[in-house]
């Protein structure tokens, strides 16, 4: 695949087709992926030898508590998924925020969503610093209906000593702690207090457990959003993902 920046009109019709074949049908209009691009917010896809836009990566700037850029979107297509395209959209991204001088990106995602976390956490080396309750309200798309739209909001600082480390493959897990929240015959299970090194488990498959037992999964959509609130409440931050454990979370003092 090759990484190129979507400038064109018809360009924005490639990143609805993207949007369509991840999400399911969203009303996402031309005119404003077309504002986004006459702003030059950060917009890359990426290609497949045939010429084919497979994912895509959207931010634009943000102020709220500093200067930085929220990337907002970034998906590739089945097929292409855990392929290395949302890796190659991130440094692309990451690249361009440098040579303009912006030196943080954040963005929001399903904190159940194991395999995102480890990409966002482990991966890339961005750190999860606040929980967003119900963030967008009732979503509608195939992905996140019929399920509450909590967030982790995450901080990537791109020229950090971390996220250094992170993309050379070098990322380092913090001390565990001992367990907050575990998992018990299949059920959440509150252990402890939250404290440093904490972890706090989640579903394996969130989207299948939810499609398969829904019961089930909304108990443990409501006992992880009680954990990580008072996580963050004590002032740590997620700061890694661990297959077998789950969440970490450390001081959120140690990282600025």
């Amino acid at each position: 695949m090759s990484i190129e920046p979507l400038e064109r009109l018809g360009d924005a019709e490639r990143i609805r087709g993207v949007i369509s074949a991840v999400w399911g049908e969203q009303v996402v209009p031309r005119e404003m992926l077309r504002a986004f691009q006459h702003a030059g917010s950060t917009l890359f896809g990426a290609e497949s030898p045939q010429g084919e836009l497979v994912g895509f990566v959207l931010g634009f700037a943000g102020l709220a508590g500093g200067f930085h850029v929220h990337s907002h979107m970034l998906a590739a297509v089945p097929g292409w998924q855990d392929r290395g395209v949302g890796r190659a959209l991130k440094l692309a991204q990451r690249a361009h925020c440098l040579d303009v001088g912006i030196e943080e990106v954040r963005w929001t995602f399903d904190p159940m969503v194991a395999r995102n976390a480890r990409f966002n956490l482990v991966k890339l080396g961005a750190e999860a610093t606040r929980l967003l309750p119900d963030f967008y309200g009732e979503m509608t798309d195939r992905l996140n209906r019929d399920d509450r739209s909590d967030r982790f909001e995450v901080r990537w600082r791109l020229s950090s000593a971390r996220v250094e480390r992170a993309l050379a493959g070098e990322a380092e897990a913090p001390t565990f702690g001992g367990p907050f929240l575990v998992e018990a015959d299949g059920l959440p299970r509150r252990v402890g207090e939250p404290a440093p090194g904490a972890t706090v488990a989640i579903p394996a498959d969130h989207h299948t457990l939810k499609a398969a037992d829904p019961t089930t999964a909304r108990r443990w959509r409501e006992e992880t959003t009680d954990a990580f609130a008072r996580c963050f409440e004590r002032g740590l931050a997620a700061t890694w993902f661990d297959r077998g454990e789950g969440y970490v979370f450390e001081r959120a003092e140690r990282l600025t």
